[in-house]
């Protein structure tokens, strides 16, 4: 079997990346979570 998964760094930071996520209200609530849990890394 081939492996699946093909990692594009564009594709990764274009759907989940931090300019993504600030755009929406969804992405903004996202973030705010992040920041409240302490993590070290907010998105890719």
């Amino acid at each position: 079997m081939s492996q699946t998964y093909q990692p594009k760094k564009r594709k990764r930071a274009k759907s989940h990346g931090f300019l993504v996520r600030s755009r929406t209200k969804t992405g903004k609530r996202v973030l705010k979570r992040r920041r409240q849990k302490g993590r070290a890394k907010l998105s890719v």
